[in-house]
């Protein structure tokens, strides 16, 4: 149950680093146009702001990592648990201001990694 628990928190932040990549670096190409449904005007005007945001997500999965790796299993646990709480309340609060598309793509993997992680 705990291998299960790591994978979810494996995936978790392997989604953020996929943030990470659209939000820095993507946002104005084909790609970050036609996930954040953009124009590229739009794109243009708020890419520092974006850019700002992806580094944020690089933050979360690094942390998830940090706790994946971390030899101490009771400080690891406390470690991912922090990040995927971190995580659930960015996501609900991008899903109440921006779309609820992120409560799914965001908010709901790292709910599923906690419980699993708490079941285990």
């Amino acid at each position: 149950m705990l291998l299960l628990g790591n994978v979810l928190v494996a995936v978790v932040a392997m989604l953020h680093v996929y943030f990470l990549v659209l939000e820095m670096f993507l946002w104005t190409k084909p790609l970050g146009l036609k996930t954040f449904r953009n124009s590229i005007e739009k794109a243009n005007d708020s890419a520092v702001l974006a850019a700002n945001q992806g580094l944020y997500n690089g933050f979360l999965a690094a942390g998830l990592i940090w706790g994946l790796v971390h030899g101490n299993p009771a400080f690891a646990f406390q470690i991912k648990t922090f990040f995927l709480l971190c995580v659930i309340v960015a996501g609900a609060y991008g899903a109440a201001t921006v779309s609820r598309r992120i409560l799914y793509v965001q908010a709901a993997p790292a709910a599923l990694a906690l419980i699993q992680l708490w079941l285990a």
